[in-house]
């Protein structure tokens, strides 16, 4: 790309990002899963093997039932919203983190996780509570469902209600072609040009090498052959892959792991030592010191919401595919999620990373030279062998491949909201089209943009969530009063009276 073109977009972005990302956004973020976690009475911890046992303890049973024609098994839906979540902020994303953060950028990502859990819960409760059949037949909802329907309903709240649900439509397009598609796309070509075709020059087209223009092509034909199938190929596809994946990755992390285990207590002692920068505050440095912390907030924050997706309001479009009936059920599912990518995935990354000995624990400094692009490849590299980065290549492929792929329904949700179930494939087609772009353009100028279309998703979403809460808590308690203290009360299940009776009839012949 012409290089003086690619300087306006940098300086244009930064000047975004500066703002999304400033303190207004950070304090939305947390302030949110703050109200969402203690109106709740921190149902993510209370009641922790409630949803346990209502999620990962539920799929061999009841997860995989379905009582809805026209929805997918809960098990189908969790996959399919993993598919987008769980990508490449898992690896390369947690790397950035700590090479721009340091050691202690991971503890604001358990932060960002537990809070997250709160908001994520809350975005598929509300999801589920204002979801509608499209003409189709199928579900559709999202926050743009529950911004016009929801914040609309409240005192002064309809236009501001339809100008938000407008306005995150808008954002999640962007983000759909920055997190979703560009940015997973980049990651997968450098990281197989680095391993298997560091040494292949085939000449270049236009200053771009043609073995980036031939990974992008085979990845957009790939593409093509799943996100022009449906939803439901979509579904089936993230349910066989998912699972798989994760298992793979898990394993292949502990083993690592477990080699570099006389290194453990020193890694989380470093991580939390350094979670506000101490290092920098003890040398005296006042300014110096604010801005380390910062950074490392910033980091940590960024690369989990990057990663968990909690606040951004994306997969709520997934779960609400879901046969559940009860929207706290899908809740659940969406404290389900945040724990497995954040708390398990992103933790044992950090653990391989900082465990490496590109990183001092002491100062959290990060060896010059280091690139966080491949930074998780060499590790595993380094301590497996050769075998070790072509693992690492896989997880990354098929990673950031699911993101793609989910992140193609969310952008075709928002566009049948705006314009309509045939521009909704439409969409479709351009984003297949735009996947070979990602796999020419500059990683770290990707990364940014990805960052700005996160922060804009996020506001208009965090603030329907926020004055929706007490709406949450209602229908929270009434799924407590009934499902766990046994109490004869009417259930709360949709906002739609039609919804509502239909719904209520299938919970009482032993539907959830």
């Amino acid at each position: 790309m012409n290089s003086f073109i690619v300087q306006i977009i940098t300086n244009i972005n930064n000047v975004l990002n500066s703002f999304v990302w400033g303190s207004f956004s950070l304090f939305l973020l947390l302030g949110t899963g703050l109200v969402c976690t203690v109106s709740t009475g921190a149902l993510q911890i209370r009641y922790i093997g409630h949803w346990w046992k209502k999620t990962f303890g539920s799929i061999k049973d009841e997860a995989r039932v379905i009582n809805d024609a026209g929805a997918i098994s809960q098990f189908r839906t969790f996959c399919t919203a993993l598919s987008s979540t769980i990508g490449t902020g898992n690896i390369a994303g947690v790397s950035t983190a700590i090479c721009v953060g340091g050691p202690g950028a991971v503890f604001w990502m358990w932060i960002a996780a537990i809070l997250g859990m709160m908001i994520k819960f809350s975005e598929n409760v509300l999801g589920v509570y204002y979801r509608r059949r499209n003409p189709e037949g199928a579900w559709s909802g999202g926050a743009m469902y529950y911004l016009e329907d929801g914040l609309g309903s409240l005192k002064h709240g309809k236009k501001a209600g339809k100008v938000l649900a407008i306005l995150f439509c808008i954002f999640t397009i962007m983000a759909s072609f920055g997190i979703g598609n560009l940015g997973q796309i980049n990651k997968i070509t450098l990281n197989i040009r680095a391993t298997f075709l560091s040494d292949i020059d085939i000449g270049s087209f236009a200053g771009t090498p043609l073995v980036d223009i031939g990974i992008g092509v085979v990845l957009m034909l790939f593409g093509a052959l799943i996100i022009m199938g449906g939803f439901r190929r979509l579904a089936y596809v993230s349910e066989k892959v998912i699972p798989f994946m994760l298992v793979a990755y898990i394993l292949g992390c502990l083993v690592v792991i477990i080699i570099h285990a006389p290194m453990m207590p020193e890694v989380f002692a470093s991580i939390f030592k350094l979670a506000l920068g101490s290092e920098a505050i003890s040398g005296g440095a006042a300014g110096t010191a604010v801005q380390v912390a910062m950074n490392t907030v910033k980091s940590g924050l960024k690369r989990g919401v990057f990663s968990n997706e909690a606040g951004l309001g994306s997969s709520v479009m997934a779960h609400v595919n879901t046969c559940a009936r009860e929207p706290v059920k899908q809740g659940l599912w969406g404290i389900a999620e945040v724990f497995l990518d954040t708390m398990v995935i992103c933790t044992m990354t950090a653990l391989v990373v900082l465990s490496s000995g590109v990183v001092n624990l002491t100062t959290g400094a990060v060896l010059p030279g280091t690139d966080d692009t491949t930074l998780v490849a060499k590790t595993f590299g380094n301590t497996l062998g050769y075998a070790g980065e072509i693992f690492v290549v896989i997880a990354v492929t098929l990673f950031a491949f699911t993101t793609v792929m989910g992140w193609s329904y969310y952008g075709g949700k928002v566009i049948e909201y705006l314009f309509g179930v045939f521009w909704a494939k439409v969409y479709r087609v351009i984003f297949v089209l735009l996947i070979t772009f990602g796999a020419v353009l500059e990683s770290s100028l990707v990364w940014d943009i990805s960052d700005t279309f996160n922060g804009f998703m996020m506001i208009p979403n965090l603030i329907g969530v926020l004055f929706l809460t007490p709406l949450v808590v209602r229908i929270t308690r009434n799924y407590i009063d009934r499902r766990i203290k046994g109490k004869n009360t009417e259930p709360m299940l949709s906002y739609n009276r039609n919804i509502q009776e239909e719904a209520a009839r299938a919970v009482k012949k032993g539907a959830f």
